[in-house]
């Protein structure tokens, strides 16, 4: 706002009119002077400027007024202005802390929210770990029950199953953290097809089979049938169509009989003194009584064979096994087609015990511990 500078009072009328006076006093003029026209034109001169001063003073205050009014309106204006600042002030202050308060709260939320993302991870996570750990304790159980069978049963086939049963499930699982268990189960596999071990299942089958045959064994003093006692009774045998023939060869037909019969005396009269060598005389003076006893012990030599085949002491079951033999071949029938039938499952059986040791899953069982460890 402009500033108005102060308005001068107007000189007062009286003072130019005493100055002359004391002047001309002062001077000590000889005569006074006519000042009646002078006066009168000072007067004029003092009114025109006492109107000249009345007309600016009035246009200064008219001007003054103006300025004023505007000064007035402006302050107004200034003020509605003010006032209506500070009301969009105080909405912006309201509005920021509505906005503060709504960003907090989603400051909380969204807080909330990754708490609770960071638990849902920490849960799957944790039901991931806890199913590959059951997998992993599932696994190793199984192979370490089918080691069990193995080593009871001396077949590598419940081992080579249960390590196929444990890959395929690791496959279907997709589990990196489990890639190195697959690998150390495909290693041991490729060793247990490698593996020559003893077919305890078929040795098994083959003692039971001989000691099923040693009651049909014939031992070396058996007197077998004469060959004309059988030519005899199939001779005697008549057929309706022969009675029924003609005369004739109802006379041959007593002929035969006849000359048969005395074949068969014939070869049993030779039968009664008998010519050979006797390399073990204990096989030939056997009682036989004392073949029941002899079948009865070749049966338990089998049978303990077959323990000893159980309990993986096949220096035994291999001992049992020559004695079984040595009395096969001493007390029983050489030329008989069952005896050499046993003396050759008698040998297969001994060819087929391997001394070998079962393989071991340590780098299997291995792995599955790193694994069960979380490492």
């Amino acid at each position: 706002m402009s500033s108005v500078p102060p308005i001068a009072p107007p000189p007062s009328p009286a003072a130019p009119v005493a100055a002359p006076a004391d002047t001309a006093a002062q001077a000590g003029s000889p005569g006074p002077l006519p000042a009646a026209p002078r006066g009168n034109a000072l007067q004029w001169i003092l009114a025109a400027m006492a109107a000249a001063a009345l007309a600016s003073t009035g246009l200064l205050w008219q001007k003054l007024s103006g300025i004023q009014e505007q000064l007035a309106r402006q302050s107004a204006d200034s003020g509605a202005l003010a006032i209506e600042a500070r009301t969009m002030a105080r909405q912006a202050e309201d509005l920021v802390r509505e906005t503060a308060a709504r960003l907090s709260v989603a400051e909380a939320r969204v807080s909330e929210v990754a708490l609770q993302r960071t638990q849902l991870e920490e849960l799957m996570q944790s039901l991931s770990r806890s199913r590959d750990e059951n997998l992993v304790v599932d696994i190793e159980s199984g192979i370490r029950l089918a080691q069990q069978q193995t080593q009871l049963t001396g077949s590598l086939e419940p081992l080579v199953a249960a390590l196929k049963s444990a890959n395929l499930r690791i496959e279907r699982a997709a589990q990196p953290r489990l890639a190195p268990v697959q690998r150390a189960i495909g290693r041991d596999l490729d060793r247990l097809t490698r593996a020559a071990v003893t077919d305890t299942a078929g040795l098994l089958a083959r003692l039971d089979d001989l000691v099923r045959q040693v009651d049909d064994l014939p031992v070396q003093n058996a007197v077998a049938q004469a060959a004309a006692t059988r030519r005899l009774g199939a001779g005697l045998v008549t057929t309706p169509a022969a009675a029924s023939a003609t005369p004739q060869a109802t006379a041959a037909w007593w002929q035969t009989a006849l000359q048969r019969s005395w074949e068969v005396v014939r070869d049993e009269a030779r039968g009664l003194v008998r010519v050979s060598r006797i390399d073990q005389p204990e096989a030939i003076l056997l009682a036989p009584e004392q073949a029941f006893f002899l079948r009865e012990n070749l049966k338990l030599k089998l049978l303990n064979a077959r323990l000893g085949v159980l309990a993986r002491q096949y220096d035994s079951a291999r001992a049992d096994l020559t004695a079984a033999t040595a009395a096969l071949n001493k007390y029983f029938d050489p030329a008989s087609r069952r005896t050499q039938a046993a003396a050759s499952t008698l040998q297969a059986a001994q060819a087929s015990m391997k001394v070998a040791e079962l393989p071991r899953l340590d780098e299997t069982l291995a792995a599955l511990a790193t694994a069960a460890a979380g490492r």
